[in-house]
């Protein structure tokens, strides 16, 4: 087959008009045309002549330059090989792999070369094949850099809106991509093509909340009724509009970008006519650890006096959060163990239609 260098030569010899190839057999010092109106009109269908001959010269630049497309495409496609030939030394894998969401992208037979089957996130495969195998003929995933592995899975999944911010996300940063949670030819899970099952796969680098969630008072994840990606997204997620700069890694958000937690807690929602600044600011994490507690409720400590005076601490200040007002003192003695259980009379902590106080 010829080259695309060789079709293009003979392309421009082709595009050049009869005219310019008979302009050697005229004389080099042509006599000057007669200035009477008979040489006016001739030179003026010289004139016409030319601009007829630039037409036709750019009308056969672009139709041999069509014709000529297709063969550097094939040049350019003969890289590939298809998916059927990497079954010859990798027969599970092509197994496995023709079983998963995957094949979508082969079973349609309208995607690209570059996309579709093995190639589509190996890479051409031509090398590989004369090479008879080599991790440096091919795009191996095992030894590729972390953000090149990231760029790869990227080509299809970028339209997700659930990865829009993965480049930033505290994942990304510590160089985990893609390939260390989804296992792309073989998955024992049956969605997400995931390497293990969820809380497995999350506790691998996350050892201290398998801990929590073995404590007395927990969300129940290890019981297979909640997973982590209920309330987080692994793939980053994106600024919220609560908890600031003090905001949990990686949480997901409930409707109107608020804390996932008001997913299922949907009666805290509000919004309220007063609400309690530190759970508008600052998040359910203020009071309470999300993971598992020793405490009820998944209260930060025992007694829910010592949290409440955690910012209503009788300073007078902005208390420990510096959430932006000063806040009321404790007016109770707190020696008394009556008053000791704040939530006893100010029931509705996490915001009030009616009270400023949170009394109803």
């Amino acid at each position: 087959m010829p080259s695309f260098s060789d079709c293009l030569f003979v392309a421009m010899l082709l595009a050049e008009p009869a005219s310019k190839l008979t302009n050697c057999r005229r004389p080099r010092n042509p006599q000057p045309e007669n200035s009477s109106p008979l040489g006016a009109h001739t030179h003026h269908l010289a004139s016409i002549t030319a601009f007829v001959d630039y037409i036709e010269t750019m009308v056969r630049w672009l139709a041999l330059w069509i014709a000529v497309l297709p063969l550097n495409a094939q040049t350019t496609a003969s890289n590939y090989v298809g998916s059927t030939v990497c079954k010859t030394c990798h027969p599970d894998v092509w197994q496995n792999f023709f079983k998963n969401p995957h094949y979508k992208s082969a079973a349609s037979g309208n995607e690209l070369p570059e996309r579709t089957g093995c190639e589509g996130c190996h890479g051409p495969g031509g090398k590989h094949v004369e090479a008879r195998g080599g991790k440096s003929t091919i795009r191996a995933f095992s030894v590729m850099a972390p953000r090149q592995v990231l760029d790869t899975c990227l080509t299809c999944h970028a339209k997700d809106f659930s990865k829009a911010n993965i480049r930033r996300s505290e994942h990304t940063l510590a160089d985990v991509v893609c390939s260390n949670c989804h296992s792309i030819h073989k998955s024992p899970v049956t969605k997400f093509l995931l390497a293990r099952y969820q809380s497995e796969l999350c506790y691998q680098c996350h050892a201290p909340v398998r801990a929590q969630f073995s404590m007395p008072f927990k969300h129940r994840v290890n019981d297979g009724l909640m997973q982590c990606t209920d309330c987080h997204n692994p793939h980053g997620s994106l600024a919220p509009t609560w908890n600031a700069g003090l905001r949990p890694p990686m949480v997901s958000q409930a409707l109107g970008n608020e804390e996932a937690c008001l997913n299922c807690h949907r009666d805290k929602r509000g919004p309220f006519v007063f609400e309690h600044v530190s759970v508008r600011v600052e998040g359910c994490e203020r009071c309470h650890s999300p993971h598992g507690s020793m405490n009820a409720k998944l209260l930060r400590r025992p007694a829910v006096f010592t949290l409440c005076l955690e910012c209503h601490n009788g300073a007078g200040t902005f208390g420990r959060e510096n959430t932006g007002e000063i806040l009321p003192l404790a007016t109770h003695n707190l020696l008394d163990p009556r008053f000791r259980q704040c939530t006893t009379c100010h029931v509705r902590i996490h915001g009030s239609n009616s009270d400023v106080t949170f009394l109803r």
